[in-house]
């Protein structure tokens, strides 16, 4: 398989478990879709590892790849396909390595959600700086990508039966949208949000949704 094919791989995965990108990013950029795309694929790829399955063992093995393959890439270096559309662009992927440790140990909601939140903090930070810098825009503070973050944790915990102590979903809807940054982090923080709301937190949301949430989010 070529590193085209192998890219576009990976880009469909994430288009599969997020199609309402089609229709929001009527929102972003043409010129900076493309790039967004691939960054979320990545972002989706670390939350998985963090939060997804039942068995955290490989995901913790997968964190601690990603953590070599962003400093690598931070050399010049480059072996996960994500990196033919990322590794290039001029922006600190140490600073997002350094998060990665963190992460790995937000396995589990901490006792409330301030807690949770902290423990979040210098991953968060880590997103906002190289979102910024990709997508020439104000980085949003780290507080504000941290409760967005907190909102895509309360997506996946469901999916392994994990309780919601901490972070309940009344308290995760109640915590402010993200309304800095770049405009790619606001829509798809909308569109976390918007699931988060349903049933089921997985299953995409109608068009008419979707462009009302981009159209709020692209606002700021």
């Amino acid at each position: 398989m070529t590193d085209s094919a192998a890219l576009d791989t990976f880009l469909q995965k994430w288009r599969t478990r997020w199609p309402e990108w089609a229709i929001a990013e009527a929102f972003v950029p043409a010129s900076q879709r493309p790039l967004a795309q691939a960054w979320l694929a990545l972002r989706g790829e670390l939350a998985e590892a963090a939060w997804g399955g039942e068995d955290p063992t490989p995901g913790a093995a997968k964190l601690g790849w990603w953590e070599e393959e962003l400093r690598g890439w931070a050399r010049g270096a480059r072996r996960h396909p994500l990196g033919l559309a990322l590794q290039r662009q001029p922006v600190d992927w140490a600073r997002l390595a350094d998060g990665i440790p963190a992460l790995r140990l937000r396995r589990q909601p901490e006792g409330d959600q301030a807690q949770t939140l902290a423990g979040l903090a210098g991953y968060a930070q880590g997103l906002a700086t190289v979102s910024a810098a990709l997508f020439c825009a104000p980085a949003p503070s780290g507080d504000a990508m941290a409760q967005a973050l907190l909102a895509e944790w309360r997506l996946l915990l469901p999916r392994r039966g994990v309780p919601a102590a901490g972070t309940d979903l009344a308290s995760v809807l109640a915590l402010p949208a993200l309304r800095e940054g770049p405009r790619v982090e606001r829509i798809q923080a909308a569109l976390v949000r918007l699931r988060l709301r349903r049933q089921d937190g997985q299953a995409p949301l109608g068009a008419p949704r979707v462009l009302l949430a981009a159209w709020r989010a692209a606002r700021g």
